[in-house]
């Protein structure tokens, strides 16, 4: 796949989840599962690359680096500001790494941290590690939160084990010494492994004095979309146990350990596309202020995905999205907003009506927003063209929006080829923000509550048209913005210079 601006991949090799999210400094450090050897997963260490405005990266030299014991599999970065881990140095406290020390051959996993001096871009393994061990093969992803409300102020860890489809809570003073809290599950989808947790409060519609904690649970396989999936869960955390608002009953692990479509409905999930994974929140922003990145890729093929023969590399992570929570249906649900670069008008229409397919532009960009907003008018839906790579549609009888992306699907790996759906509700005017970018889309409905992304095969600049379902529909709004050039915020160098 083409290299992209719009999209942050490394500019070599193979990719996967985000890791140590944190801002720091006045940067947005983005750390990842990453193979310095290659453009297949292995070899695990941590890639780095930082922002500062979530737009335009830079991509840094490798920052933790697998070793012959360990590979470094994911985990989280907090800023130790009062050096609660003696890791620091006079007036200059660690940025601390907390993150799996994965033992391949002898089936072992726990975690370990390191530490960082300088703002983040050079890392020291603790000389103590591991600093937790459960003696298991499967206990792995710490996400480290700093925690302060009626049980006092301390570190807590949201791990799993994921076999065990559970979510284990640990406590510490310093960073290094940690105590069992209690745990979460098997519970809503279990349909594969639990990983890569995430434990966060909310304001539920800005309310200060109404707030929801939300748990972030990646499973694979078993995702609404199939293989890899984020679903999330809406409840209290008091410091010690995270309880459910809504608690899902225990789902029975059937044959092939697959949940029906009714049993995954059930379940609130971050994305309902095929390439939206393990999504984590970065550390060092206000509460209010929570922003996440996924991978953008899925398991079921991932690692098939073309490379160009020149520079290879697989794997690239979804636009950054400023979660809140709202209201809707009657129910507290999460809101996502793509903070996507800055764009351009190039078309602009409105009071378009269309039955029969309609061309709304000739040309997309190969990296764009759209903005479309659609009146039914007697239609039962709409069918949204892409050029010849994918459809957006949406029918009122059944609530559903959907994206088919199996036009040009027989130049993609098998396993590719889908149709995605999310139910929205029956609604006579629709309003969609899309990003495009040329081998990739994020669909935002329903005003955030629902997306759905997905890679796409390598789209040919064609345009769009519309046509309504069962009678016409009246385009009120269709707007292309073009992606600006994103330009270069410096060199690594230079970055360790401002940082030092």
């Amino acid at each position: 796949m083409t290299p992209s601006l719009m999209h942050f991949r490394p500019a070599r090799n193979w990719m996967n989840d985000p890791n140590g999210l944190v801002f720091h400094d006045g940067r947005y450090h983005l750390y990842f599962q990453y193979n310095p050897e290659g453009a297949t997963h292995g070899f695990m260490s941590w890639g780095h690359a930082s922002s500062t405005d979530l737009v335009r990266w830079e991509e840094h030299p490798v920052a933790i680096r697998y070793t012959d014991e360990h590979e470094i599999f994911s985990g989280s970065v907090v800023f130790d500001e009062h050096d609660t881990s003696g890791l620091g140095a006079a007036g200059n406290p660690p940025l601390v790494a907390v993150f799996t020390l994965a033992d391949q051959v002898a089936r072992h996993q726990a975690q370990g941290i390191a530490s960082s001096l300088d703002g983040g871009f050079s890392w020291h393994l603790y000389e103590g590690n591991p600093v937790l061990d459960r003696g298991s093969a499967d206990f792995r992803d710490p996400k480290v939160f700093r925690y302060a409300g009626p049980a006092g102020e301390y570190w807590v860890m949201v791990a799993v084990e994921a076999l065990e489809r559970r979510v284990v809570l640990y406590r510490s003073d310093d960073l290094k010494t940690w105590t069992y809290l209690s745990d979460y599950g098997p519970r809503g989808a279990t349909g594969g492994v639990w990983e890569c947790p995430d434990l966060f409060p909310l304001a539920v519609d800005g309310n200060a004095s109404e707030v929801r904690w939300v748990l972030l649970i990646s499973l694979n396989p078993g995702g609404i979309a199939g293989g890899s999936g984020t679903q999330y869960v809406i409840g209290f955390f008091d410091g010690v146990h995270f309880v459910a608002e809504e608690p899902i009953p225990p789902v029975a692990r059937g044959a092939g350990w697959e949940n029906s479509r009714a049993q995954l409905e059930a379940c609130d999930w971050l994305d309902h596309g095929r390439d939206f994974y393990a999504g984590v929140t970065f550390s060092g922003l206000p509460d209010e202020e929570r922003i996440l990145i996924a991978w953008m890729s899925n398991w079921d093929y991932a690692g098939r995905l073309p490379v160009d023969a020149g520079s290879p590399q697989r794997g690239a992570m979804a636009l950054a999205r400023r979660l809140s929570l709202a209201r809707a249906d009657g129910r507290v649900r999460l809101r996502q907003e793509a903070i996507g670069p800055e764009t351009e008008t190039i078309v602009a229409r409105a009071d378009v009506r269309a039955d029969e397919p309609t061309e709304l532009t000739g040309e997309l960009p190969d990296r764009c927003r759209i903005d479309l907003c659609v009146r039914l008018d007697g239609a039962d839906g709409f069918d949204l063209s892409l050029g010849a790579t994918a459809i957006v549609g949406y029918s009122a009888a059944d609530g559903l929006l959907w994206l088919d992306r199996r036009l040009a699907a027989q130049t993609m790996p098998d396993g590719f080829s889908s149709i995605e759906q999310v139910r929205i509700g029956a609604h006579a005017r629709i309003e969609l923000v899309l990003w495009l970018d040329r081998d990739a889309i994020e669909v935002f409905a329903s005003g955030g509550t629902r997306t759905v992304t997905d890679l796409l095969p390598e789209r040919d600049g064609a345009g769009a048209s519309i046509a309504g379902r069962g009678g016409s529909v009246l385009i009120e709004r269709f707007e292309v913005g073009a992606v600006r050039d994103l330009v270069s915020t410096g060199s690594a160098a230079d970055m360790k210079g401002q940082t030092a």
